[in-house]
Parts: C-alpha cells; structure tokens; sequence
C-alpha cells in the first residue's frame, strides 16, 4: 500500500487567514517602533537612549537581513546573480536607495516629530501616488471607481492635515515637519513601486528583498555618519538595543513577511489589495492599544474619507475582469497600500 503524505496543519489555513494576520503585524509597526524608543528612554546609557530611532532602523535592517538570509537561502547562488543585467542592479540599487533607505528613514524620523495617527493617515497618499506614476509612465489601465477613490483618499490626507488646528490645541494648524517626511517617504515608495513593476518583476522576491535591505543598510549608514557623526551609532551594538531589536525582526520582519508571502501563494491579488486596504483601521486601532494614542476630530474626519476613498478603489479593484481569479504577480508589486512594514 502506498503511504499517504502526512498533510501539515498549517496547509489548511486559508491564504487570507495569513494575508490579514501580516498586515495586522505591519499596521503595529509604528506603533511598536515608537513604543521601543519610549522603553529605551527608561533605560538610558550615560544619557543617551540605546533604542534612537536611528538605531532602531540600523540594527533593524542589520536583524531584518539575518533573517532573510536564512529564510531565502536556497535562493542564493552565484549563478542568480550572473543572470542579472547592469539595468537590474541599478533598477535595485535606486529601489534600495528610495525603499530601503530614504522612506524608512523619513517615516523612523517623522515618528519622532508627529503623533503615530497622523503618520498614518498621511503615509495614504502612497497608493493614488502609485496609481497616477502607474498610469502616466507604465500606461495601466484603471477605472473611474479606483481614480475617484484615489482623489477622495487624497482629500482626506489633505483634510487631516489642514483641520488639524481646529479641535487639537497641540497642533499649530500648519503642516509640521512629521508629515512633510511622511509625505516625502509615502512618495518614495510610490517611486520605487514604479520601477519594481517596470523593471523588477521577473527578480526573485528572496533575492530582491535581501539586496533591497543590504544595500539599502549601508545607504542608511553612510548618510547618517555624513549628516549626524560617527557618534550617532556609539550605541548600536548594545546588548540591551540587539535584544528588542531580534525580537522586533523577529515579529515583524520574519512572521510578518513569511505570513504576507505565503498568503499571496494561495489567495488571489483582490484579496491581497481587500487585506491591504484594512491597514490604516488596524494601525490606528494599534496606536490607540499599544500607545493609548486616541483619534483627533481632524483625523476622524479625514480619515473617513480616506477609507471612503479605499472603499471606491476596492470596486474598482472588484470589476476589473480578472481581479476574482487573477494572483498577485510578483510579491513587491503587491505591497503598495501596505503602509510602513516596521523597515
């Protein structure tokens, strides 16, 4: 008699079971990222807190791309790399340079300055960005549902920043530099969506992502050695900073990227872009559990027409022809709306 396989109790989890589960983990990342700093400033080294924001996003990256490796191992081999082509590198270095370095680190620095609400609600002006870079230099088709859903989620982010001095009298009623550097990180990515698409797609996504995160490490670094000092990273191989740090890249890097990979493999894109569009309710939910940082009336309201706005670009998703059955291309194409990912 044949022996049957033994079938993994894993197996029978649905994908979208694991896809709303990953973006939960991404929706807490600012939340637990602010929360770590707090921790750090109770415990000080001569002054200084270990777990800076800097230091976070550094040894982070460093903690991210140990994972990685051993995650994607099989993928590695001098022959994957030999099939690149001199457009491929750069295409990777500029997606590094935007993805890697420049919008995690204006989204760590914008945490410092705003409250971790409006860093998300503003942080939505990436996905009607994505969509209108998509439409102008890659010729997408899309609809009317999912363009007027991208100028209402548009309103909305401008509409939470302009209401901002009316009920809260902490706010200037001015944009403020937080959401400037979350603006110019949401654009960011927007970008570096593009040339994922464009140039990417046929890239490994274990390879991809453990080059995006190395060379967009090192970027990291030599920018901030240039703009802050080397004393800027006296504390990054503190023990007390490497233990928060193996645990935050074990949650959200390891845990939250496995759960998002393996639910693209077995759900279909519609249902990726559905779980996606959930972001902005759990991050705020997030901030309120982990923070006890409440909604203002501004955000209230412009976040209401964002979600209106997600609401429209999810039918517009919806009637597209072969949205029900078609699956997520490449995994980095599906990331956008996902918001800050924790690096």
């Amino acid at each position: 008699m044949k022996k049957t396989a033994a079938v993994s109790p894993f197996s029978r989890i649905p994908g979208q079971a694991y896809l709303w589960s990953a973006v939960i983990i991404f929706a807490a990342a600012s939340s637990i990222t602010r929360k770590l700093t707090e921790i750090g400033s109770q415990n000080l080294i001569d002054g200084r807190n270990p777990i800076s924001f800097c230091n976070v996003l550094f040894v982070g990256n460093l903690c991210a791309l140990l994972i990685l490796l051993l995650i994607y191992r099989r993928q590695l081999s001098i022959r994957s790399f030999r099939g690149f082509t001199g457009p491929d590198w750069v295409s990777m270095a500029a997606v590094a340079l935007l993805a890697g370095a420049l919008a995690p680190g204006t989204i760590f620095d914008a945490l410092s300055r705003t409250a971790v609400n409006n860093v998300v609600l503003v942080g939505r002006i990436e996905p009607p960005l994505t969509l209108a870079l998509s439409i102008w230099f890659l010729g997408e088709r899309t609809n009317r549902w999912e363009i007027g859903g991208a100028i209402a989620a548009f309103i909305g982010v401008l509409l939470t920043v302009a209401l901002q001095g009316l009920w809260d009298n902490t706010a200037s009623g001015s944009l403020g530099w937080g959401e400037i550097l979350t603006a110019i990180g949401a654009g960011a990515v927007a970008i570096s969506s593009i040339i994922s698409k464009a140039h990417l797609h046929r890239i490994p996504v274990g390879i991809f992502s453990i080059v995006r995160t190395a060379l967009g490490t090192v970027i990291f670094f030599f920018a901030a050695l240039y703009f802050y000092g080397s004393h800027h990273f006296i504390d990054a191989f503190s023990p007390f900073l490497w233990k928060w740090m193996l645990v935050y890249g074990a949650l959200i890097v390891a845990v939250g990227q496995s759960f998002w990979l393996v639910g693209l493999k077995n759900a279909s894109g519609s249902d990726a872009s559905l779980a996606a569009a959930f972001n902005p309710i759990a991050a705020v939910l997030a901030a309120y559990l982990i923070l006890g940082e409440a909604p203002t009336p501004a955000q209230y309201l412009g976040g209401s027409v964002i979600l209106s706005g997600i609401a429209l670009g999810q039918v517009g998703t919806w009637r597209k022809p072969s949205a029900t059955a078609a699956k997520a291309s490449h995994p980095q194409e599906m990331e956008t709306g996902i918001g800050f990912k924790g690096l």
